[in-house]
């Protein structure tokens, strides 16, 4: 199921994994953008980064933009060929919106995608 390009007009996203030793949830707030329909992040931690551990042990996450939720699955962006341009694509993002000095950010930050597998309903 592919993210509809108009979320993309959001600053944040918010992803919630589980914890890898206790199963907690635990959520972020972080940018993103939306390529072909998945939605990707950087972790400028790469693999220190708790919530990209906690999605290498349980890739199944939730997805919040604005009011709308989402079951999806997480990974790691390991497309070698697709890398730069993914990274480009986030970085430019919030370079457009006024945010400076992401260089560092975008060469050196791990790409994770997040792919939607269905939506979830709207709380009461």
């Amino acid at each position: 199921m592919p993210l509809d390009r108009s979320l993309d007009r959001e600053d944040y996203c918010y992803l919630t994994t589980s914890g890898r030793v206790t199963g907690t949830p635990h959520t972020i707030e972080i940018w993103f953008t939306i390529v072909e329909g998945v939605l990707y992040m950087l972790a400028g931690g790469r693999e220190r980064s708790d919530w990209v551990r906690n999605l290498r042990t349980t890739p199944s996450v939730q997805l919040r933009i604005r009011d709308r939720r989402w079951q999806a699955t997480a990974r790691v962006a390991e497309d070698r060929p697709r890398d730069a341009g993914i990274r480009k694509a986030v970085a430019d993002k919030y370079r457009a919106r006024g945010s400076s000095d992401l260089d560092d950010w975008e060469r050196d930050a791990l790409p994770v995608a997040v792919e939607v597998d269905r939506e979830l309903k709207k709380e009461s």
